[in-house]
């Protein structure tokens, strides 16, 4: 079971980098890069922002807890 919670926790830690990374700042972000800039005007590019936002919180939340549980199984 502990290496089931090992891989779990690395593919959130990467799907999480990733987007993170994918979320436009100040500057732009990478979502720049594929195209995100063309359409910024547009009404659709707050769907997708809400959208990115709602599976980057969700990515979050199974990273938290399995960092959570893995921490209270190697006690």
């Amino acid at each position: 079971m502990l290496v089931v919670y090992l891989i779990i926790e690395v593919i959130t830690a990467l799907a999480l980098i990733l987007l993170v990374l994918l979320h436009s700042g100040k500057g732009g972000g990478l979502s720049d890069m594929f195209g995100g800039s063309v359409g910024a005007a547009a009404q659709g590019s707050t769907v997708v922002e809400k959208n990115l936002d709602r599976i980057t919180v969700a990515v979050a939340l199974i990273f938290f807890f399995t960092t959570v549980t893995l921490d209270l199984r190697l006690q």
